[in-house]
């Protein structure tokens, strides 16, 4: 899934440690609130000071900006993304530890002394232009830049440790409990990832389940507690409450937490059916573990270590066995792909739709295969952008299979929104708010999952395009999208509680699994206590990458691609006959890559109301395009839930999703 980050951002520069969920390296996404304002575009004509600034006007502001800070800003960020990519490639060289160090102190320290000098007196009122405005509106925030030197340094290095902590632990075989955790031990991926996705054995799953708790969160507890007081402090310092209310003003949405509820309220129905399914599936599976009145799925027997991603679980799931499936990791095998060949054919995507070419991002400089000469590095799938213009890479220790098939694609999707908005003002060139960067490459993949694209790539064939095999084609994305929506958004809630003092250090541990239960109606499969720290084993939690923009982007990425389905000629919501949205795949056409790159041009330069307008002709984040990209196997759970004992259903429509369907498509569905 998309990229989790270390933000130590000001207003120079957003660094990511790792960058995997986040997927980005820099962006400044913990920047000042984003408010739309109503502007005056006209050029003020008077030479006027601005505020207490050094600045006569807004023409010798713009010269400024666009000459000596362009370049000095450019410079600390490439210096520091340079340090940071070097530190996780190399994660035990106390070399390249010390350079992270000291380039990010180095980014600090020009954070500080701009603003100080130029930028903390401008006020924003007294910009004219509309661009320029914006830019003064993000320079305005110091980021985690306004504490001390000394308190900056302590804050990097509690990062630097959880994430070490995290990024090299390792747990001894399930067959093997004693061991040398140096030699034997398994670290996380592939070693920790390939038992929970491929054991059914319920104590094997277990015992890597808790291994892999006490091993990473148990340890960073201590951390974590400095890193909270540190980043509420520099929160403070910028005007905010704490650092969760920063975190959402990079939203530009009046209350945030509200508007992400209503979000969530509109796919939860969708998520319960699938969790009904799945579970009644699993108390088959383990009739001795769990019980036959349960209502809660225990958290390690989900095929994924944070039960975030079902899709391990597919073979239990089928809603029709004898119907066609498909998983190309055999033919990517048989047709002898290589990590390169998977970055080309991805790249070939992109270029078929008349978007800029990727190949620099798995070139010479980027890591796309785990290193063999023994240097721990993180393997988190990351995309990084050196600020320069035209140093973009991936970090991701690739292996021939669907699921990193599917990722590679994702994470071309940060690299090519880097380059669509390099031609901007430094300060500008981030997404329009930070769920857009998630969703460009889930969009695209989207698109890459289809059976249909799937058979024009020849990774597919002898697949009988049935309405059973589209059911069966769509319960395999829900394990994927759907299963992940109520993680997706309890992470960051976690998180915001645990910034504002809502949630007391003393109960951090129980808040995380009383969330857990509520959105994710999952239960731990054993005791929990508060010597423990389960949020510590979610990487993005020790990286300090913000979460709540996969939530977002899973909401985001159905409304684009349903947008460029219908400019791709794909898929007419108006037309009773037309092919179903989930078939629709949009390689090869310009026409959908004009439209998708007229808003990724835009960056962060307007507001992301603006960017939504350019690509989907509305305004609004909606779950609709989710509910009716997945109508027909909603109508299939409905009904399998009824009769859990059949497993298979006869497809009647329910009322709860009909709102989001075209009045001739009801009509349709009523004759049938």
């Amino acid at each position: 899934m998309k990229s989790p980050v270390l933000w130590l951002v000001g207003l120079v520069a957003a660094l990511c440690l790792g960058g995997a969920a986040a997927r980005c390296v820099r962006g400044g996404w913990d920047r000042l609130s984003r408010s739309p304002r109503a502007v005056n575009q006209a050029v003020n004509q008077t030479a006027k000071a601005l505020g207490a600034s050094p600045f006569a006007d807004e023409h010798a502001l713009r010269l400024f900006l666009d000459g000596e800070y362009e370049k000095g800003a450019t410079a600390a960020c490439n210096q520091a993304n340079e340090a940071e990519w070097n530190y996780n490639v190399d994660l035990t060289n106390p070399a390249t530890t010390e350079a992270y160090n000291k380039a990010t102190l180095a980014l600090a320290t020009f954070t500080q002394q701009h603003w100080e000098k130029y930028f903390k007196d401008l006020d924003e009122n007294d910009i004219k232009d509309a661009e320029l405005r914006r830019q003064v509106h993000f320079l305005k925030s110091l980021g985690t830049a306004a504490l001390t030197t000394e308190k900056y340094s302590v804050l990097n290095d509690r990062l630097l440790s959880m994430q070490t902590t995290y990024s090299t632990a390792k747990v001894c075989p399930y067959k093997k409990q004693s061991c040398d955790l140096a030699t034997e031990g398994l670290n996380l991926d592939p070693g920790i990832e390939e038992v929970i996705t491929t054991s059914r054995d319920y104590d094997e799953l277990l015992y890597i389940w808790k291994g892999w708790h006490d091993a990473s969160g148990k340890l960073m507890r201590t951390d974590y507690k400095d890193y909270v007081a540190l980043s509420n402090e520099a929160a403070k310092a910028n005007g905010f409450a704490d650092m969760g209310a920063m975190w959402q003003s990079t939203y530009e949405v009046d209350d945030f937490e509200n508007a992400i509820d209503k979000l969530w309220q509109e796919v939860a129905p969708l998520y319960k059916e699938l969790h009904t399914y799945t579970l009644n599936r699993l108390k088959k599976q383990y009739p001795d573990k769990i019980a036959a009145d349960s209502t809660l799925i225990p958290a390690h027997v989900l095929g994924n270590m944070w039960g975030q991603t079902w899709i391990n679980l597919y073979d239990l799931l089928v809603p029709y066995p004898n119907a066609s499936s498909y998983d190309v990791t055999g033919a990517l095998q048989e047709q002898n792909y290589t990590p390169k060949k998977m970055f080309e054919k991805a790249d070939d995507f992109y270029q078929s739709m008349g978007l800029l070419p990727n190949g620099m991002c798995y070139g010479e400089k980027a890591l796309i295969e785990k290193p063999t000469d023994g240097r721990e590095v993180t393997c988190h799938a990351s995309a990084w952008d050196f600020c320069d213009g035209k140093d973009f890479r991936i970090k991701m220790c690739t292996k021939i299979n669907q699921d990193d098939f599917r990722t590679i694609h994702h994470e071309m999707g940060h690299i090519q929104y880097y380059q669509q908005y390099a031609h901007l003002p430094y300060v500008l060139r981030d997404g329009a708010n930070p769920g857009f960067h998630e969703a460009i490459g889930d969009t695209i993949a989207l698109s890459v999952d289809t059976p249909k694209h799937l058979q024009t790539v020849k990774l597919l064939s002898n697949y009988a395009d049935t309405k059973e095999s589209r059911v069966n084609a769509l319960m395999k994305m829900a394990l994927e999208k759907v299963a992940f929506m109520p993680f997706g958004l309890l992470v960051d809630m976690w998180r915001w509680d645990v910034f504002s003092g809502a949630t007391k250090e003393t109960e951090w541990n129980k808040r995380w699994w009383e969330l857990k239960e509520k959105y994710q109606l999952l239960s731990p499969p054993l005791e929990r206590t508060e010597n423990d720290f389960d949020p510590g084993a979610k990487y993005h939690v020790p990286a300090d990458s913000k979460y709540i923009s996969y939530f977002v982007a899973g909401v985001l990425e159905f409304q684009f691609y349903r947008a460029l389905c219908i400019e791709a000629g794909q898929y007419d919501p108006s037309d009773a006959n037309s092919a179903p949205l989930h078939t629709c795949d949009f390689y090869q056409s310009r026409a959908a890559g004009k439209k998708l790159a007229a808003g990724l041009k835009l960056g962060s330069s307007v507001h992301w109301t603006e960017t939504m307008l350019a690509m989907t002709n509305g305004t609004e984040m909606s779950g609709k395009a989710m509910l009716e990209y997945f109508q027909p196997l909603y109508e299939f759970l409905q009904e399998a839930n009824k009769s859990p004992s059949k497993g298979t259903a006869a497809g009647v429509a329910p009322a709860l999703l009909l709102s989001v369907m075209t009045p001739l498509a009801m009509l349709a569905l009523c004759l049938q």
